[in-house]
């Protein structure tokens, strides 16, 4: 988390711990919370997940999060240790994942006697692994992740021991009647998400939930619904939290990719954000282009001959606007030092070769037509009109701002969570592992500064009110496209050479020296240290770069982890794999490896777990518990100040 940020975080974490402090005024609800407290620190160490670059993948997503990354069903063989055949085990398991589908698949095909008897067996087995799970937990704790219409029955279930002679009725008795009464089939499903949400108790996205999958905007929705989850936001991120503050160049850049995977929908029907106005004008200048048809992407869905000539119109639109936009952002800041990338003006008066560099390269596929030669970057005033409304749209959208919302609270540039350092993309570094950063009004920014004042700035971005063109909404492209960019790593965007010149010397990036430095012990070190955080016992957390087949994603002694192992399907060519999760528990650091994930129905129906290897990055000596977490520390300090209170109240 930021400094700055950090602080707030702080601030408001102490002003509950007073608010909370308050209760406390005898002697005898002071000393029973000190048990309480102290007690809690004793605890293990709960379970952190770690995800990055899920990129709309929303199946592939909540089949992880269901799972656990295979802790549910670790947890299942662990608590009836060899009661269960594979088979049955197995079956539990998607019981847990996926309760609605199991239970219309149960309810649909054994007759009303095996289904008592179904019910009877995984309503006993659930409280088992619910008793098993929650083990971890205080009773306050799990109270609190039982749905308040159950709490009542499953507490009642959970703490009575059915091989007691004398509750033996009573227990069954609770399950018969939840069965009789039709309320089974809603505990069961409530049951299983506790379980889940137990197992795996808090989440971090290390960036780039947005663009190129079908359904970034369910992903949020779960998230919101867990709540205990933080964000790292990615360079993609960006462009969304940028759209909702109301810069039209993120707009223009997070449109264009949306058509460029064909997830315009995720606009249209996700964020009700109209595209006709955009569509009419791009259909009255632009024809069908090889270069801007829609690519697949993981939904499957086959695009009509007639709508994939409509997204290709819009898709050329929106890219032609955005490069004017760019090159006028480009014009004003010189001190981004990206003068270069003004290509524009550098397209020959018959539109048939770019100069370079020196070098003239033929241009294809070309789609120049409202470009002023003499003035290049200028909008038309359709062009003008069309970007107006959709920053109004944007600006606008009650589900787009909920969900920027959320990402903004639970959101930062970088975090420090229990000895670790979550970083989406890299600290900009010369090749001598030296911080650099970008010179604003005299001042160079770099290194943790560079990331806190990029932070502050899109916080500054989102909430005001002015949203014309400034540094702050110009600083908002610049984290997605500028070369010192910690969210973006590379020298150039390469955006429009892609499109438009065949020799793809031209698309080389040029990565930051970051991610060859990575791999280096002593860099590593350095970096945790620039963090505050200590380099013998911690690490960094990475996302942003797809771990290549062949490559290690534990780097430099272990101290640098990198996760984002393919969750997107176009990387998995790169990849071979599915994704990554890191795991975090009071037994060490794990390094779950996904297959690739087919389809939800797929899964069900194989039973397939997508969980191909574990493999551990850290153990611990010992197991770890709250009293070594984030959580323990500002517990202790809870507990000071009580001691203090009590003394005080016996004088």
């Amino acid at each position: 988390m930021s400094i700055k940020v950090e602080a707030i975080c702080q601030k408001e974490r102490k002003n509950i711990m007073s608010n909370r402090m308050n209760k406390y005024k005898t002697v005898a609800s002071i000393t029973t919370e000190l048990i309480n407290l102290e007690s809690i620190l004793k605890l293990p160490k709960p379970t952190e997940a770690f995800m990055s670059d899920i990129h709309g993948e929303f199946n592939a997503f909540q089949h992880v999060v269901r799972n656990g990354s295979g802790n549910v069903k670790s947890k299942i063989r662990d608590c009836f240790q060899g009661e269960l055949t594979n088979e049955t085990l197995t079956h539990f398991a998607f019981l847990v994942y996926y309760p609605s589908e199991q239970l219309t698949e149960v309810t649909s095909s054994l007759s009303s006697q095996e289904l008592h008897q179904w019910y009877l067996t995984n309503v006993q087995r659930l409280i088992r692994l619910l008793g098993y799970t929650a083990s971890k937990y205080t009773r306050s704790k799990l109270r609190k992740a039982i749905n308040p219409a159950f709490v009542y029955v499953t507490e009642e279930l959970l703490y009575s021991d059915n091989r007691d002679q004398d509750k033996q009725a009573y227990y069954w008795a609770i399950i018969e009647n939840l069965i009789e009464l039709g309320q089974v089939d809603s505990w069961i499903k409530m049951t299983c998400a506790t379980i889940q949400h137990l197992t795996v108790d808090h989440i971090h996205i290390v960036g780039d939930i947005y663009d190129r999958g079908p359904a970034p905007d369910k992903i949020v929705d779960v998230l919101i619904d867990r709540q205990s989850v933080d964000f790292q936001w990615g360079n993609h991120d960006i462009l969304w939290l940028g759209g909702a503050a109301g810069s039209a160049i993120c707009i223009c850049n997070l449109i264009r990719i949306c058509a460029r995977y064909n997830n315009l929908t995720i606009l249209e029907d996700a964020y009700g954000i109209n595209l006709r106005h955009l569509a009419r004008f791009a259909e009255r200048y632009y024809q069908d282009n090889l270069a801007f048809r829609p690519k697949s992407n993981s939904s499957n869905l086959s695009v009509e001959e007639d709508e994939a000539k409509e997204i290709t119109k819009i898709h050329q639109a929106i890219s032609i606007i955005q490069f004017k936009l760019e090159g006028a952002v480009l014009k004003r800041r010189p001190e981004f030092n990206m003068e270069k990338r003004l290509l524009l003006d550098k397209i020959s008066a018959d539109r048939k070769y770019i100069t370079l560099l020196g070098h003239n390269y033929t241009l294809s596929n070309t789609c120049f037509q409202l470009v002023d030669v003499k003035n290049p970057y200028a909008l038309t005033d359709e062009e003008q009109a069309i970007i107006d409304k959709l920053v109004m749209a944007f600006t606008h959208s009650e589900k787009l701002q909920r969900h920027m919302k959320f990402l903004m609270s639970h959101g930062s540039m970088y975090l420090r969570y229990n000895n670790n350092l979550l970083i989406h993309g890299c600290v900009p570094t010369d090749e001598q592992g030296n911080f650099i950063g970008l010179i604003l009004n005299g001042h160079e920014y770099v290194g943790p500064e560079l990331f806190d004042f990029l932070e502050q700035n899109l916080r500054d971005s989102y909430s005001q009110t002015n949203r014309k063109d400034n540094l702050s909404m110009d600083l908002l492209w610049y984290m997605w496209a500028g070369p010192n960019s910690p969210l973006f790593g590379k020298q150039n965007m390469t955006t429009f050479e892609r499109y438009f010149i065949a020799d793809k010397a031209t698309h080389n990036e040029n990565p930051n020296p970051y991610y060859q430095l990575r791999h280096n012990e002593k860099f590593v070190r350095k970096l945790l240290g620039a963090f505050g955080l200590d380099p013998d016992t911690s690490h960094v957390v990475n996302g942003h770069t797809p771990v290549k087949k062949g490559t290690s994603p534990i780097m430099a002694n272990k101290k640098m982890v990198v996760i984002d192992g393919g969750f997107s399907r176009p990387y998995q060519k790169v990849t071979g794999i599915g994704g990554y999760t890191l795991l975090d528990n009071s037994f060490g650091m794990q390094l779950v490896t996904h297959e690739p994930f087919i389809s939800k129905v797929a899964a069900i129906r194989d039973l397939t777990d997508i969980v191909s290897t574990k493999r551990v990055v850290e153990t611990e000596e010992k197991r770890r518990t709250v009293a070594e977490t984030d959580m323990g520390r500002e517990i202790q300090v809870q507990i000071k100040e009580l001691k203090q209170r009590l003394q005080e109240l016996k004088k």
